[in-house]
Order: structure tokens, then sequence, then C-alpha cells
């Protein structure tokens, strides 16, 4: 039997083969509900679609096409959630940020003020989707070779946008924490812009939830003593809380 929730999601997979993705401020209004009542819909139980960006789009693992997405976009919303708020409240007006790829970006943006003046570097169409969304916010997207993998543009030879910028902010994100090996993630294409924007910025933040505590992946991003601040949703255990507090990276926990 049909429940709403199906009802609402079919409705939605039919608009989305017509126009390829749909606002979700649009699909709100479309099916008459409130935005969270859509968010969750996505977000209880597996579905054809996925939020991106403060878009619906299929999700490329059950659709025919091609679609940028990140495998992570669904895991872990409610700690994403809590650290953006965190995060966005770092920024003043008239920064200039850097934004990472990545899945908890989107939501960083999200929790910024509407009408906050800023300006915002970028590298992912994830996060270009949802900074142009911000009336306030001055947006420039670096480009280069498209990596569909990650929604990632690198830039080709040994010139870059950032070359020329030198960010207030920079919101690393990493899929990794580790004392050891420092900060990781799963690409190795999304190297090059952490590498420019942390060697810009001012200030270096490193966004990642709790659960990436204690993980290494194959990407070694750098040492930890290389950022000003960790934005996390909940204390990271004692060893690596203690290494943090020895390289002078600041916590910012909820």
């Amino acid at each position: 039997m049909e429940t709403r929730r199906d009802e609402r999601i079919n409705k939605l997979a039919q608009a989305i083969k017509r126009i390829d993705k749909i606002h979700l401020k649009e699909a709100a209004r479309l099916l008459s509900v409130s935005e969270m009542t859509i968010r969750r819909d996505l977000n209880e139980q597996p579905s054809s679609l996925v939020l991106l960006g403060g878009y619906i789009v299929n999700d490329p693992k059950s659709a025919h096409g091609h679609y940028f997405v990140s495998d992570q976009q669904s895991h872990n919303v409610n700690k994403k959630r809590q650290l953006a708020q965190l995060a966005a409240g770092l920024i003043a007006p008239n920064d200039t940020v850097f934004f990472d790829c990545g899945t908890t970006m989107p939501w960083v943006i999200d929790a910024i003020d509407e009408n906050l003046p800023f300006t915002a570097v970028c590298c992912a169409i994830n996060t270009f989707l949802a900074l142009k969304e911000k009336s306030a916010c001055r947006v420039i997207l670096s480009g280069g070779e498209f990596h569909p993998d990650n929604a990632v543009f690198s830039p080709h030879g040994s010139l870059s946008l950032l070359d020329e910028i030198c960010p207030g902010l920079a919101f690393i994100s990493a899929a990794g924490i580790d004392v050891n090996q420092g900060a990781t993630c799963y690409n190795f294409n999304e190297l090059p812009m952490k590498q420019r924007a942390m060697a810009r910025a001012q200030r270096k933040v490193l966004l990642a939830d709790s659960s990436k505590f204690n993980k290494v992946l194959p990407a070694r991003i750098g040492e930890l003593e290389r950022f000003d601040l960790l934005v996390s949703d909940s204390r990271p255990p004692e060893p690596l809380a203690q290494h943090l507090a020895q390289q002078d990276v600041t916590l910012l926990l909820p």
C-alpha cells in the first residue's frame, strides 16, 4: 500500500523526469507541504532521489543517466547539521571564504544568514548550487577538469584562481582525522584546491563530524597542526583531543 511519503516521492520523481532537478522550495510548493517534511521524506528511507545543494535530483546509484553526487550525501545528516551551524557562525560580513567540496558544505551554506554579505570561492558543483541561492553572496567558481565522482573541478597545470585570492576563512572537509596521519580524504583530485586554499587563507577551519575520528583515508590533506580550528558535533576521543590541544588546534563544538 502506497503511503503519503511514497506518494510525495513519486510526484517528485515524475517532476524531475521533466525538469532534471527541482529546488527544495519549489518542491514544497508543488506538494503543499513544508521543506522539513520533504527533507524527512528523503532522509528516513532510501529512495531514488537525493537532496544536493538545495536541489532534489536523481540518485545516480538508481538512475541510468549521470549526475553529480557524493555517495556520502545522506550519511550522518544530524551530525553535519550541528557542526554546520557552528561553522556558519564564523563568517563575518564581507568576509571572503573558501568552501571545499563534500556533503557537509551545503549544510554550512544553508545555515548562513540570508542577508549576510560575503564572497565565496568554491570548486565543486554541489557547493556552487547551494551558494548561488544566497542572494547576498558573491560566488566565484574555480574551473578546470571536472570529476563526476565527487563533482569537483581541479585546476590544469600550475595556475589556479586561488593564486590570486587570499580568503579570510577556508573551510576544509575531511573524511578522516587521525593522530598520526592527520586529515585525510577519499579522492586525490581534491588535494590541489585544498592545498591552495590552506596556503592562502588567514584561518584554516577543518570540518569533520564525529564519525570521521580515528579514520584514515587514502588522500592525505596534511598534519592537524596546519589548521586553526576543528569544527565537529562532539568531542574527539581523548588521545586525539589531547593531540589537537598540543598542536594549538581549537575545538568548536555544540
